[in-house]
């Protein structure tokens, strides 16, 4: 498989651009030379064999190919709400939830959310982190079309956008049904709690806002193994796994 790289398009097939710089440092590392083919996508659909034309120490120069439209995307949109975890834990969701075909990512800050970031300079730092999370992972996974992070916001301002899904999912220890035998509508609202997980207020609130209870075992699943798991498990419901 050709290395794919992210370039912020729009990008017109039979034009000539350099690479941004993140990406030419990683074209370096791989020893890319003039003539070698790299897929070029710029995360709004389909993706563009081309080729290199000159490398320099400061500078690479693509061709870019013509323009196939072809996506990895899942049958099922899951929009996942993912309580905001410490460090790598969130990084590890989002971007495993992008390799699993989420469509959408929205942090979410619920009672027991350890990380805070009232300061919308920082909540805006750590979006921006996450979406290049996120579009490092569809460079290695092979999605074209790059999912949205949206603003972290409070999860009490998420409960009105999450209604407009299809079906809405909570994961939650004790669950009614089992999430391997739910059979997800497009879109799914997934929400994913905390490390201590939501509080009781919180899981009523979505029961009384139309959330089906699942679970996923009778162990405890760790935040981002949760998210894991249960983007797994609906899309191999949905046929795709």
């Amino acid at each position: 498989m050709h290395p794919r790289f992210h370039v912020p398009g729009p990008l017109a097939a039979g034009s000539s651009i350099e690479l941004p710089p993140a990406s030419a440092a990683h074209a370096r590392a791989l020893r890319l030379s003039p003539e070698q083919p790299l897929i070029l996508f710029d995360g709004e659909g389909g993706e563009h064999l081309s080729r290199i034309t000159s490398a320099g120490r400061r500078r690479i120069t693509v061709e870019v190919g013509p323009h196939d439209p072809v996506e990895r995307e899942p049958p099922v949109a899951v929009h996942l709400y993912q309580a905001v975890g410490k460090g790598d834990r969130m990084d590890m969701a989002v971007e495993k939830a992008t390799e699993l075909g989420a469509a959408r990512i929205v942090p979410v800050l619920s009672e027991r959310t350890v990380v805070r970031l009232n300061d919308p300079e920082r909540a805006e730092r750590r979006r921006r982190h996450w979406q290049a999370v996120v579009i490092s992972a569809c460079e290695q996974c092979g999605r074209n079309t790059v999912p949205e992070v949206a603003t972290p916001i409070p999860l009490a301002d998420a409960w009105e956008p999450m209604e407009s899904c299809a079906s809405r999912l909570i994961l939650e220890p004790g669950g009614e049904q089992r999430l391997g035998v739910v059979r997800p509508s497009s879109p799914t609202a997934l929400l994913i709690g905390p490390e201590g997980g939501l509080s009781a207020a919180e899981v009523e609130t979505a029961l009384a806002r139309g959330f089906t209870a699942i679970g996923a075992g009778p162990r405890i699943l760790r935040t981002e193994t949760a998210a894991i798991v249960a983007l797994a498990l609906l899309q191999s419901a949905a046929g795709e796994i």
